[in-house]
C-alpha cells in the first residue's frame, strides 16, 4: 500500500533547534533578553548539529548571536519546547541568568551581518507582547518556573 503526501510529512522527523531564554536579574526584577530578525522577536537559539548536545548547542548559539559567555543554569538544565512550526522545526529552550548588561550583536561569517537586528531587555509583560504565539508559552513556563512578578 502506498504512504500519501500526508503520511510520509507525518514520518518526517523533527530538526531541533536550541536555545536558551537568556534572563539578568536587576534590583527590582528579572528582564528576559530578547533578539529581533525582521519583525520577529525570539531568544537565542539555532539548530542542533548532528552528534550535538542539545544544551551545547543552546550555551554554542547564545555566544554566536550575542558574545554573552557567562551563562548560569540556575534551575538546572530544564528545558521546554515548542510545537512544531516552519519546515517541521521543534525549538527546545532552557533557563539560565547572566550578569551581562551590554549586548552584541556580532557579524555572522555565513550572512556577512548579525543575525538579529535588535536587542533588548524587558519585563514580563513586554517579552509576552514581542513574542509570538509560538514562543509566549515558553514565556509564561520561564515566568512560572523562576518565579517572575
Amino acid at each position: 500500500m502506498a504512504m500519501g503526501r500526508q503520511e510520509t510529512e507525518n514520518r518526517r522527523p523533527y530538526r531541533l533547534s536550541a536555545g536558551v531564554v537568556v534572563l539578568r536579574r536587576t534590583t527590582a526584577q528579572w528582564l528576559f533578553l530578547m533578539l529581533r530578525a525582521y519583525r520577529n522577536w525570539d531568544f537565542p537559539k539555532g539548530v542542533v548539529e548532528p552528534g550535538e548536545d542539545p544544551l551545547a548547542a543552546a550555551r554554542r548559539e547564545v555566544r554566536e548571536e550575542t558574545l554573552i559567555g557567562d551563562l548560569e543554569f540556575d534551575w538546572g538544565e530544564v528545558f521546554q519546547e515548542t510545537g512544531p512550526y516552519a519546515n517541521r522545526k521543534i525549538a527546545r529552550y532552557y533557563l539560565a541568568a547572566t550578569r551581562t548588561e551590554h549586548v552584541t550583536l556580532p557579524v555572522s561569517p555565513e550572512l556577512g551581518r548579525p543575525e538579529h537586528d535588535e536587542w533588548r531587555w524587558v519585563d514580563r509583560d513586554t517579552a509576552l507582547a514581542l513574542a509570538s504565539a509560538r514562543l509566549q508559552p515558553i514565556v509564561r513556563w520561564a515566568v512560572g518556573t523562576v518565579g517572575v512578578a
